[in-house]
């Protein structure tokens, strides 16, 4: 075992450590979320804003392949940090060769079962006859590398748990570096179009997936991946991953399902031109990844800390991490919020060729009703993610549901209803997270009151581990 990478988790000074540890995460999301958003630039200087709402469409699919990929390797993270804490290594290397080994089934199965129904899949999604050409040419590319992300995604959460963001990081900004390199090459230069976008995103996915399983094999990986024992899989450590990892799985493909029910409310309500709506959409969607996904950064920062400080019983150390963790994703989003109200008409501008006036000014008026949830959605992304650093996927799921089924899914319909009018989808948006957002707020006062008192009660416990 690489012991530095032990002695890093337990005694490094936490807010220290939580910027060292978030920093490369935070740095290497942004950075992915900078090529979706550079992807999407040139697909529209390529083919126009209809050609925005193709990828749009593509967006369910690849968001449950990337929920499972999250499900295993946020739930193999936390069981191994968990054994990393109490020095099971036993349990560490059984974490780590179960995900691998499960993931690779699921993302498989997933990706072949896509491709047989690709047609009936977009028409369920809502595609119309103006973007279904641009829908399926890169829905019909993108699967080839979902299997390759879903994986990628799990060795980045397990490289984290170890302790070696800096190698995570590196391995998404290779991925995004070439991503945005190979755009303009396959977009412009072979005047290919969304099939160029495609091609360019599958081959990056694939030069990361081999950087970081390169990376988990060398002598300071603490993973230890065992490549003669592909069919060895230990079922109670599946169990706990999936059910673990399950309420992330939850939160993302019920994104999937939502972004169906916007995109047939936006057909209904969308008028004679529905197409240019969904394009919105699929701005508003990318911008909000770009927005979202260094947030990710940090909580992923703080999950292996609290894990294995859990773990270890070193409850006091855990409070101290969670408060801090609470501070900098709060103001990170109010800065987020103010930054949409601001550039909302210029990020729209960016993506209009001909400087289309309804997709500006409608676009930035629905991008400021939504980002109004940004003020509380903070809460809900930290909640959740202590929760499954501590192995509590009920609560987990409590958080998730709450925005998602609970509050959007009614406000979405009742709003559209009463307005008779697409703002209801974008207030919807802005009802769901600021309810729960004050529900988060309640289980994490709770949560830190537990923890307080274990801290006060069992002080000798972070000693002795």
């Amino acid at each position: 075992m690489n012991k530095e990478n032990e002695k890093l988790l337990r005694e490094y000074d936490v807010k220290k450590l939580l910027i060292k540890l978030s920093i490369p995460a935070f740095a290497g999301m942004a950075i992915n979320a900078l090529y979706n958003f550079v992807d999407t630039l040139f697909v529209a200087r390529a083919a126009g804003e209809l050609a925005i709402g193709g990828l749009a469409f593509a967006f369910p699919i690849q968001m449950i392949v990337i929920a499972v990929g999250l499900m295993i390797g946020i739930g193999s993270a936390s069981v191994f940090s968990r054994a990393f804490g109490r020095k099971d290594y036993k349990k560490m290397e059984q974490a780590v060769n179960t995900g691998i080994r499960v993931d690779i089934v699921l993302a498989v199965i997933f990706t072949v079962l896509s491709f047989i129904f690709i047609e009936d899949l977009l028409i369920f999604f809502g595609a119309t006859a103006e973007n279904m050409g641009y829908a399926y040419d890169y829905l019909s590319i993108i699967l080839i590398g979902l299997i390759p992300q879903s994986l990628s995604i799990v060795l980045n959460n397990l490289t984290r748990a170890e302790g070696r963001s800096k190698v995570a990081m590196y391995s998404l900004v290779i991925a995004a570096g070439a991503n945005i390199i190979l755009d303009p090459i396959f977009i412009f230069g072979f005047d290919m179009g969304v099939s160029g976008a495609a091609i360019a995103t599958v081959i990056a996915q694939f030069i990361g997936l081999t950087y970081i399983f390169i990376r988990a094999l060398d002598k300071d990986s603490n993973l230890k991946i065992r490549l003669n024992q592909w069919f060895k899989v230990d079922f109670k450590t599946t169990k706990e991953i999936i059910v673990v990892g399950f309420p992330t799985f939850l939160r993302n493909s019920l994104g999937a399902f939502i972004a169906i029910i916007i995109y047939r409310l936006i057909n209904r309500y969308g008028g004679e031109e529905p197409g240019i709506y969904i394009s919105i959409y699929g701005v508003i969607n990318r911008i909000i990844n770009f927005v979202f996904l260094p947030s990710f950064g940090i909580v992923q920062g703080m999950v292996p800390i609290v894990g294995f400080n859990f773990g270890a019983k070193n409850y006091k150390r855990m409070r101290d991490t969670i408060i801090f963790a609470t501070k900098v994703i709060v103001v990170y989003f109010i800065f987020g919020f103010l930054f949409i109200q601001i550039f909302s008409p210029a990020l729209f501008r960016l993506f209009s060729e001909d400087k289309n006036q309804l997709f500006i000014e409608y676009g930035s008026y629905a991008f400021r009703i939504i980002s109004i949830g940004f003020l509380l959605v903070g809460f809900q992304i930290i909640v959740g993610a202590i929760f499954q650093a501590l192995g509590y996927p009920i609560r987990a799921m409590i958080v998730t549901l709450s925005r998602q089924v609970v509050f959007f899914i009614p406000f979405v319909y009742l709003l559209t209803y009463l307005f008779d009018d697409m703002k209801g989808i974008w207030f919807g948006f802005a009802a769901a997270d600021i309810l729960s957002g004050l529900i988060s707020i309640t289980l994490l006062i709770i949560e830190m009151r537990y923890i307080h008192k274990m801290s006060i009660d069992f002080p000798s416990l972070a000693l002795d581990a």
